[in-house]
């Protein structure tokens, strides 16, 4: 399986069984996600060769208004689309498996966690896998050490608290908190 095979299989929700080629395939390229991001995490790196850094561990074009504060860490790399002017703050964790999408003038905080997978209930199958995509429209703000579940889309222009867990769809210019995030309010303009 290629990278291209891999991406067009996970551009779905799939279920992801011990020893099938996709779940040797999540290894190959947690692998290659680890070398990269030493890369990102190891040495002091300038913007530029951040930027371009982050490229090759996408394998897309990162536009030249991408920031990104190390350290990183992603156990894929491939399927994180990133738009226009976009912030990543220190210690950010995204499992990407999935698929991250993140859109145009998106902020993320310190020590953010996206997760696309959630393993089987079963006992008998629990190293088995169910991969979601998570979305996050433009002009959003993630704050510090949230955390955003499998299968989440966070609506424009809204704000997720410090700390927040979000477990449910967030609409957009809403302003989540708490553990499970619930909307406290919405944005007026």
């Amino acid at each position: 399986m290629n990278n291209k095979e891999f991406l067009k299989c996970m551009s779905n929700d799939v279920y992801v069984e011990v020893g099938s080629e996709l779940y040797k395939k999540f290894f190959e390229l947690s692998e290659r996600a680890r070398k990269i991001t030493a890369k990102i995490n190891n040495k002091y790196q300038p913007p530029a060769k951040l930027r371009k850094i982050f490229s090759q561990l996408t394998e897309k074009k990162i536009d030249k208004s991408f920031r990104i504060f190390p350290p990183f860490y992603t156990d894929c790399g491939i399927n994180i689309c990133i738009g226009k002017n976009v912030f990543i703050n220190a210690g950010c964790k995204f499992q990407d498996q999935g698929g991250i999408y993140i859109g145009d003038n998106v902020l993320i905080g310190h020590g953010v966690t996206i997760a696309t997978l959630n393993h089987d209930f079963n006992i008998d199958k629990r190293a088995s896998m169910y991969a979601k995509g998570v979305r996050i429209s433009s002009d959003v703000w993630i704050a510090s050490n949230a955390v955003i579940l499998p299968g989440i889309t966070i609506g424009k222009g809204a704000i997720v608290g410090a700390g927040a867990v979000v477990t449910k769809d967030v609409p957009p210019k809403a302003i989540v908190v708490g553990n499970p995030a619930k909307i406290i309010k919405y944005i007026e303009k």
